[in-house]
């Protein structure tokens, strides 16, 4: 089964960056209004700016920094927008500038968080790893992400890809990091495969993964047909 049939094949076992259903915890919180388009959305599908003390606009990604948040829809063509058209001053109605590179900014920043959160599941006991590990989640339909490592040999993972037909809900695949950088927010050697086990913590790690889909593909376009 490629990597594409399996994806479709199970809508809750695989977010859709582009989904407005809110599956996650935190996608059943508050609503906001995008200031690019005023369509009002569940936070989950925004990301929220602030006025920095030195007048520039700043990502805050977790929802925690102080004053007047600014919501746009977590895509790059919406932030680029906003910069582009100074849309953050209008809506704070104050004199803010928002780095050209801003949505650059936002998109390093959700990678960050998803290696932090694959470290913290770790150490939850919400991650499997190591190849056979991964491939009993996987088939056993335990595992809601499968985290494969960009370098990682087309052998191995083509032998996953190939249990997705025997689980009643295949994973969401993530092709973003190196083995290096899974192997450093793991606290351990090179990581390629992990299995990010399904919980509430693979729930909070969708919201991330959905919102940094608007901005960069969540694997390589050329795993999809990998027979």
């Amino acid at each position: 089964m490629t990597v594409q049939a399996a994806q479709s094949s199970d809508a809750t076992a695989t977010p859709d960056p582009a989904d407005p259903s809110p599956r996650t915890l935190a996608g059943a919180s508050r609503e906001r209004r995008d200031l690019v388009t005023g369509t009002v959305m569940e936070e989950a599908r925004l990301i929220r700016f602030v006025a920095g003390p030195d007048g520039v606009v700043v990502p805050d990604l977790a929802r925690k920094l102080p004053g007047r948040g600014l919501w746009v829809a977590a895509d790059r063509a919406s932030v680029e927008t906003a910069t582009r058209k100074s849309l953050f001053a209008r809506a704070a109605k104050q004199r803010l500038t928002a780095p050209t590179d801003l949505a650059t900014q936002v998109e390093g920043l959700l990678m960050r968080r998803m290696l932090a959160g694959l470290g913290l599941a770790r150490k939850a006991g919400e991650l499997t790893t190591g190849f056979e590990k991964v491939l009993s989640a996987v088939a056993s339909g335990k595992a809601a992400f499968l985290v494969e490592a960009l370098d990682g040999a087309a052998d191995g993972r083509r032998k996953i890809f190939g249990a997705f037909h025997r689980s009643a809900r295949p994973p969401k695949v993530i092709g973003l990091f190196s083995s290096e950088e899974m192997g450093l927010a793991l606290g351990g050697e090179n990581v390629i495969h992990t299995a990010f086990l399904a919980g509430r913590g693979a729930e909070r790690w969708a919201s991330d993964a959905r919102r940094l889909g608007g901005f960069r593909p969540l694997f390589p376009e050329s795993w999809r047909e990998e027979p």
